[in-house]
């Protein structure tokens, strides 16, 4: 069962990403505090949800979270400092967001890089764990997809607003016909792609 807190004397952010594995798009991260007396059952490791699920623990979320952070790293940054490392990047980014500045983070995954000298805890699958991480990872993928949705109606021929830049068969023959787009990762790509990029 998902529970509301690590340490129930501190006040705990929660972190996650989504959109490591993409060819294109950047990774997003979110940062969430939860009230003390939070609830909700459904929560959990946003790829266990349905969208529309997503989508309504979002505005939940938004609407009792004490304070929620977004934030990105660019392909370019993903193709320099490499997806673990721009991950983290993205995770600092929304914690520097957050309107409280929280006593602990909890960290989907098993590594991080400090930020702000803030104790954190990593949990391997801790969306499932606790709830702050698992707000982090709802808010992380509905803002991302929102986002790829957005770039689709610029590049429509890569189906985006449906695999939001995964490597679906149907994106991977997209990319074969038209070559990448700026908002594709050349680190992430086959050789003779990259090449398309001069």
């Amino acid at each position: 069962m998902i529970q509301l807190h690590y340490n129930p004397s501190l006040i705990e952010a929660g972190c996650d990403e989504a959109g490591r594995g993409c060819l294109a798009g950047p990774v997003f991260a979110a940062a969430v505090i939860l009230p003390s007396d939070f609830h909700e059952p459904r929560l959990r490791d946003s790829k266990k949800l349905s969208p529309s699920l997503r989508y309504k623990l979002r505005e939940i979320i938004l609407h009792y979270a004490l304070a929620w952070g977004i934030g990105m790293a660019s392909p370019a940054e993903i193709d320099r400092l490499n997806i673990l490392r721009a991950s983290f990047l993205a995770m600092h980014r929304a914690i520097d967001k957050l309107s409280i500045t929280p006593d602990s983070l909890l960290i989907d995954g098993n590594r991080f890089i400090s930020y702000n000298k803030i104790p954190y805890h990593c949990f391997v699958k801790g969306d499932d764990l606790y709830a702050p991480v698992a707000a982090a990872s709802v808010l992380a993928k509905t803002f991302r997809d929102d986002y790829m949705v957005q770039l689709h109606e610029e590049f429509p021929h890569y189906g985006w607003n449906k695999n939001k830049g995964y490597p679906t068969l149907f994106h991977r023959q997209a990319l074969a016909l038209n070559g990448p787009s700026p908002h594709h990762r050349r680190s992430f790509l086959h050789p003779v792609q990259k090449e398309l990029f001069t």
